[in-house]
Formats: C-alpha cells, sequence, structure tokens
C-alpha cells in the first residue's frame, strides 16, 4: 500500500514536467499555418542584414541575418534576456502598414518583440510546435498605422526567416 502511494506521488509530481512539453508536428498549431509555412520557406525571399530599414512591409517573407546580442544593437533591449550563445537582430519598417491584426511567424524558435510607438506590444495569440518544418512558431499582433521596428533574440541560429502577413 505504501508504494503504490509512493508511486502515485512521484507522478503526480511529474505531471507539470509532462504538461509543459510543447506540443510536436504541424497540426499542433493553434489554427492553420499553411499560408505562413508557404511564405517562410518560398524560394526568392529577400535577405536582410540586421538593422535594416525597410519603406514598406514586405509582402513576402523576409531572412533576417543574425548578430550576438552585444553587436545587434537592438532598438530596445529585448523583454526577455537573450541567453549566451544565441543571436539576435532586428528590422525596421519605416511606412506605417495598415492598422489591423497581422501574423508575426519564425521559421525556427526565439523571442520576438514588436516595438511600436516607444513600446512593447503584446501579442494578442501565440501557437508554436516543434517538429514543423519551416515554421516553429506564430503569434498574432494588432499593429496601428505607425512605423515599427520587429526585434528577434534567443535564436540558436544566426538567421530566420520572418514573414509578417495581415491576420485571415
Amino acid at each position: 500500500m505504501r508504494t503504490s502511494v509512493l508511486v502515485a506521488l512521484a507522478l503526480l509530481g511529474a505531471a507539470p514536467a509532462w504538461a509543459a512539453e510543447e506540443p510536436s508536428g504541424c497540426d499542433k498549431f493553434k489554427w492553420g499555418i499553411e499560408r505562413e509555412r508557404a511564405a517562410l520557406t518560398a524560394p526568392g525571399r529577400l535577405k536582410l542584414a540586421s538593422g535594416a530599414e525597410l519603406a514598406v512591409l514586405p509582402a513576402q517573407a523576409v531572412i533576417l541575418a543574425l548578430r550576438s546580442p552585444a553587436e545587434a544593437k537592438l532598438p530596445m533591449p529585448p523583454e526577455r534576456a537573450p541567453k549566451d550563445g544565441t543571436f539576435a537582430g532586428f528590422a525596421s519598417i519605416k511606412t506605417a502598414p495598415k492598422a489591423g491584426l497581422y501574423s508575426i511567424s519564425l521559421s525556427s524558435g526565439g523571442w520576438v518583440d514588436v516595438v511600436q510607438d516607444g513600446h512593447f506590444l503584446k501579442p494578442k495569440a501565440f501557437s508554436g510546435a516543434t517538429d514543423c518544418d519551416g515554421i516553429r512558431k506564430t503569434m498574432k499582433y494588432e499593429l496601428s498605422a505607425s512605423p515599427f521596428a520587429l526585434q528577434v533574440s534567443g535564436t540558436k541560429e544566426d538567421s530566420v526567416s520572418i514573414a509578417v502577413l495581415p491576420a485571415e
């Protein structure tokens, strides 16, 4: 009897670790990601250096080259401090997009900060999954009609594909 109680307690203690595991597979995203995934893997994506200034929001995904966090010179310190050995970078969109809900998707894991009007925007929704070729996470942000900067930090790779698309 005592052994079964100990086993039950051990299993209950391990449950939060199981619950914390990230979903795996393309079908585990909270909403359809086909459009975002296609954009992130499309040939001919525009290649940008960290710190690039774009006149307008590109219609397709871009590949952003990243640097060490110290070299990236992000406009604002990221809300989540990057770990040692990771990469960071940003791009600025100078012409205001049409106000509305946008999906911002990354090809690999990393922290995203959207800076608009001098402050961080909070995502309205988030979804992510491992083991889905071409896309790792997608978030929805409400953008106003003003310029913004998109910061990425904490990535393990020195470049990342990013798609910023009007939400469907």
